[in-house]
């Protein structure tokens, strides 16, 4: 398997893209905008577009799915259904913020905790991870070792939880249970800024590290 980090919009939000590369099948993770570039690193990988994966509903990380659905047939998966809300108010959000227009979308399909996801002969676990947004998930790659989080966790801080239905116990708790036990070498890429592993950030996290707690 192939992946490469795509920074798109004003808000320099990590796509993720990867590719199969037995099948050449690709899947992007949370297409915010800047098309065009998410089209270059697909074509750079040599993969062709197979499915859609959104974490959460903000429209930094969503407001392109559905027009990149559209445009290739394929399906939006993810994420929880708790963050509708979110994706039904798109069109409001773009405006108040002078976000680049996005209307509102239904996803194929709405995932759960423990499902599982695939794309060419690639799987990945979904983990529910409320308290950025009610409906967060992460996405596992076991044997990469790999997770795409989203806003769950950042390097050196966590997601905001002042947004509406965002709740800061529970991204805590979310972290500790479902990314922790994943394992200390597992690298994540966030929905900003620059990758790291869940060891690192049990070390030295200001909000989540384990001494906190300890």
């Amino acid at each position: 398997m192939k992946c490469t980090i795509v920074p798109v919009t004003a808000y320099q939000q990590n796509c993720s893209v990867m590719v199969c590369e037995e099948t050449g099948k690709a899947a992007i993770f949370d297409p915010g905008g800047d098309i065009e570039n998410i089209e270059a690193a697909i074509e750079e990988l040599g993969g062709t577009l197979e499915v859609i994966y959104l974490t959460h509903g903000h429209m930094d990380h969503c407001a392109a799915a559905d027009v990149m659905r559209k445009k290739y047939g394929v399906k939006i998966i993810g994420p929880q259904k708790e963050d509708a809300f979110w994706i039904d108010k798109l069109p409001e959000w773009c405006k108040m913020t002078g976000f680049p227009h996005a209307e509102a979308f239904t996803p194929d399909q709405w995932l759960e905790d423990e499902d599982s996801v695939t794309f060419g002969k690639q799987t990945l676990a979904v983990k529910f991870c409320p308290g950025h947004t009610p409906g967060h998930v992460v996405f596992f790659h076991e044997s990469a070792r790999l997770a795409i989080v989203g806003d769950v966790l950042f390097q050196g801080s966590i997601g905001r939880t002042d947004f509406p239905k965002g709740d800061f116990d529970t991204l805590v708790n979310s972290i500790q249970n479902k990314l922790w036990p994943l394992g200390d070498d597992i690298t994540f890429i966030p929905g900003h800024g620059p990758t790291s592993t869940f060891g690192h950030e049990r070390e030295t996290n200001p909000f989540v590290a384990d001494h906190r707690f300890g």
